[in-house]
């Protein structure tokens, strides 16, 4: 009886040997890490091409609603141009960088100037509040005035196509010019699938940040 107490004793007492700790592994973690870094721009990549883009505006044709140096959220995602909307898209005839403007008439929609410069879509004049008397409310035959190579009003905007002009009237290249129009038509219409997507909000500069809408 007492030898198998010691016994169980010195069992009991018995030190088990901590496991090796494994070595650290180099080569397998530069890989995991190429991996994830590899995933994470497929997504981007992914994400950028079919969800969403950045866009940085230049210029002065959006003037006052945007303004150089402001950075805005564009949404692409089964985009389809709407009356109102900021649109970003690629002319077919200059394809060296995108513009931004404002769909003033979609597929179907006629469009017209008349002599003061208004704009009149199936026989109503827009009221159009994002214009300001700098950049081309309330002065006579603005938006006519100074566009190369222009189109000839009234236009009846094909389907599948939309008409944009800029905020910034008398210096903005738009759809009132032939050249910013597809080569299916002669009076400044854009086909749908040159639009990159919809402007929603401005991100900078903060003081400005929120819906364009």
């Amino acid at each position: 009886m007492e030898e198998n107490f010691n016994n169980s004793e010195f069992d009991a007492y018995t030190e088990v040997p901590e496991p090796e700790k494994p070595s650290f592994n180099w080569k397998k973690e530069a890989v995991e890490w190429i991996q994830a870094i590899v995933f994470a721009v497929i997504i981007a990549v992914i994400l950028k091409t079919f969800v969403f883009t950045l866009v940085l505006v230049e210029g002065a044709s959006m003037e006052n609603t945007l303004h150089t140096g402001d950075r805005l959220f564009v949404t692409r995602l089964m985009y389809e141009p709407k009356q109102g909307d900021i649109v970003v898209f690629t002319p077919e005839r200059d394809t060296s960088k995108p513009y931004i403007k404002r769909v003033i008439a979609v597929g179907g929609q006629t469009v017209d100037i008349t002599d003061d410069g208004h704009v009149v879509v199936d026989g109503e004049i827009l009221d159009e509040v994002y214009l300001s008397e700098y950049t081309g409310g309330n002065n006579k035959n603005i938006t006519t005035t100074m566009v190369s190579n222009p189109v000839k009003f009234p236009i009846k905007v094909p389907e599948g196509h939309f008409f944009a002009m800029g905020d910034n009237r008398i210096r903005s290249h738009d759809c009132r010019s032939i050249e910013v129009g597809d080569f299916d038509n002669d009076f400044g219409c854009v086909g749908n699938e040159r639009a990159i997507g919809k402007a929603q909000f401005r991100l900078w500069p903060l003081s400005k940040f929120g819906s364009l809408y």
